[in-house]
């Protein structure tokens, strides 16, 4: 059975890092669903966040063997415990002399802000759970989505555990 888990690893921020995990990943049947690397508060490492879709079983040895890689300071598994997850997506919408108003209070309704208008277009963002950005991007659909772009999920423990 597969599922869907979410993985915080502290890495040294050097060249290679990324590719030596990511075929941890590979060769363990698992597919890297969402993937964000940032400079954490020491220039010197990286926090990755990397959603992925496999079996459960397996997963034990992954974080086994990715906390065995030299350069991989802590990795763990933030499936199951109290996290805040967001994730960034930018719509780009078709819009008419007709269709500008109801679109423009649409927006409004979710809270978003359009952040480029033109005669043909508008795009605006939103930061939210993916569920949240997958029901906007419903609603969109009718209006003539020209495109979308998504963020990885960033996720941080709750609380005063470290991620």
């Amino acid at each position: 059975m597969k599922k869907q888990h979410n993985i915080s690893l502290y890495v040294n921020n050097k060249p290679g890092v990324l590719i030596r995990i990511a075929l941890v990943f590979a060769r363990r049947g698992y597919n890297i669903d969402s993937l964000v690397v940032s400079q954490s508060n020491d220039p010197a490492f990286s926090r990755m966040t990397i959603t992925a879709t496999g079996d459960p079983a397996t997963l034990d040895l992954m974080l086994k063997q990715l906390n065995r890689l030299v350069d991989v300071i802590q990795a763990k598994d933030l499936t199951d415990l109290p996290v805040i997850k967001k994730e960034l997506a930018l719509f780009k919408v078709k819009i008419s002399e007709e269709t500008r108003s109801e679109l423009l209070q649409l927006l409004h309704a979710f809270g978003v802000k359009p952040i480029d208008i033109c005669n043909e277009a508008v795009i605006f963002s939103v930061d939210a759970s993916g569920e949240k950005i997958d029901g906007i991007r419903q609603i969109l659909a009718p209006f003539g989505l020209i495109e979308v772009i998504r963020s990885g999920k960033i996720i941080m423990a709750r609380g005063s555990e470290r991620t």
